[in-house]
């Protein structure tokens, strides 16, 4: 089918469209619809994705489906997946059907609350679709207002506050990769994102400022583009809104944010850190591993502590974005496909477990861990899902977990075997925060009498979990169902980067001997 990614983006869009213009009036009818145009639109665009998915070819390392046209100001609309994107895709339209289902009990300004998810949508399948500089940007900038709108509209009494510091976080970390992609546009000429991954930049050293830049050009776009997509995984010490955010977030808003913006920043490490400033990466790959280590220690401890339940797992989720951003810079097979897997993988177990803190807000009203305890006598259905989601959060062999961790443990330990110890670790912590987490609210006594007429999960619940638990152990027992697409493209990744490390070096020296 021609334009098929064109056509998998913007169906959320025209239907929000639809929405905004011919839907009418805010009583319990017009909420009813807009409810089910919405469940309907995101239902029909993973159907549609699936096509990308049977026609995907994972031998071939190029870009699959590529769309180019004419656009404005002499800029191009391209678009196009590779066997690093497509996943990414997939894991956007398969999550967002079950973040709409778990909306069902909103009822204030439920039209545009619709509209805001189904936006967000259509915008973080353009990031992940995107084969230009300035079509990518747009996307990824333009993704920061519907969940600040979502956040700060339909989140908790620190709305306000937790919605401009995810803002501003993000925001002003992505103003330094604008520059660069200036810098990029001005040497290389084109804003073809295709074209780029095989421009060589300069990687000169040369003294700013009285510093000496190591590795020139590369070294400086690099750290700009870090910027943003540090802030975006969050790496630490950059992560501080994503607790905040988390916590204020209605639900479906934590969902989303866990299961796919974050995971933004590391497909942008992939697409344009690695690839396009080898050398810039390798200067700073031993400290963005310890940066990554400590993060994984670091976050555990600190979700130990916490008495939210949401705080808890927002935590849990620095410390698992850890692991990614250390098997991205490993720079090797075992390394990146890990770090991709992992994505996946937190796709899946993060916006469960975000869920299942759902189901009993929903209830209680209250994430307090004191408040609860004993669940499982009024709730077996509940603890069972929420036992199985903390095993897979740990890590537990059969879970999608596993697999992540593992496969970017041992690229980390190829490439620095200290920090793999380290992080290691951190296996340890989240079973010891988790498992705090899960006997604290499920197990014990029904003791509080406001707990003792609770329900069970409805239907709808149980259906929202029953693809997350299918896709965990899936990827869990047969991992190679994700590693057999991905691997010929993070293979071809990797020897590119060993080519380009090889080339610098030898015009270095070549330089040096001419002086």
């Amino acid at each position: 089918m021609d334009n098929l990614l064109s056509i998998v983006t913007f169906i959320p869009a025209v239907a929000a469209a639809v929405m905004a213009l011919l839907m009418r009036g805010e009583d319990e009818a017009a909420q009813r619809n807009a409810k089910r145009l919405a469940l309907i639109t995101t239902s029909l665009t993973f159907l549609v994705s699936l096509g990308i998915y049977t026609q995907f070819d994972p031998a071939n390392t190029g870009f699959q489906f590529v769309e180019e046209h004419d656009w404005v100001f002499g800029l191009k609309y391209k678009m196009g997946v590779d066997g690093i994107s497509v996943l990414f895709v997939l894991l956007t339209t398969f999550v967002m059907p079950l973040t709409i289902l778990a909306s069902w009990r909103v009822t204030t300004r439920v039209k545009e609350y619709m509209i805001a998810f189904l936006l967000l949508e259509t915008l973080m399948l353009g990031v992940f679709m995107a084969l230009d500089l300035v079509l990518f940007y747009m996307f990824f900038e333009a993704g920061l207002i519907p969940m600040f709108l979502i956040i700060g509209i339909w989140g908790g009494k620190e709305r306000i506050y937790a919605s401009f510091k995810f803002f501003l976080y993000t925001f002003l970390g992505s103003v330094l990769m604008l520059v660069a992609m200036v810098a990029m546009y001005a040497d290389a000429g084109t804003t073809d994102i295709e074209t780029l991954l095989t421009h060589s930049f300069s990687a000169t050293s040369f003294d700013l400022l009285g510093i000496h830049v190591v590795g020139g050009m590369q070294t400086l776009m690099f750290l700009a583009f870090f910027a943003s997509f540090a802030v975006k995984m969050p790496m630490w010490p950059v992560h501080t809104w994503l607790p905040d955010a988390h916590v204020q977030a209605p639900t479906a808003g934590s969902v989303v944010l866990a299961a796919i913006l974050l995971k933004m920043g590391g497909y942008g490490f992939l697409r344009f850190s690695l690839p396009m400033f080898p050398v810039g990466a390798d200067v700073m790959t031993d400290l963005i591993l310890w940066m990554s280590a400590i993060a994984v220690v670091y976050t555990s401890l600190v979700a130990m502590v916490q008495e939210d339940m949401k705080k808890l797992i927002a935590y849990s989720s620095v410390a698992h974005m850890g692991f990614v951003t250390m098997g991205i810079f490993a720079a090797n097979q075992q390394g990146v496909d890990g770090a991709i897997f992992q994505m996946l993988s937190h796709g899946f177990i993060s916006a469960a477990l975000f869920l299942c803190v759902g189901v009993i807000y929903d209830r209680m009203h209250t994430r307090d861990i004191n408040a609860y305890g004993g669940l499982v006598v009024r709730m077996p259905a509940y603890g069972l899902v929420f036992m199985f989601f903390t095993m897979g959060n740990v890590g537990l062999p059969g879970t999608s977990g596993f697999v992540g961790e593992f496969l970017t443990l041992m690229g980390t330990f190829q490439k620095n075997t200290w920090v793999a110890a380290v992080a290691a670790s951190g296996v340890i912590f989240s079973a010891a925060y988790a498992l705090w987490l899960y006997r604290r609210v499920v197990f014990g006594d029904l003791i509080k009498g406001s707990l003792k007429t609770i329900q069970d999960m409805d239907a709808r619940e149980r259906f929202i979990f029953a693809p997350l638990v299918v896709m965990t152990i899936l990827l869990g027992v047969y991992p190679s169902l994700v590693t057999d697409i991905i691997s010929p493209s993070t293979e071809a990744l990797i020897a590119n980067f060993n080519q380009s490390l090889a080339a610098a070096d030898t015009s270095a020296v070549i330089q040096t001997a001419s002086h």
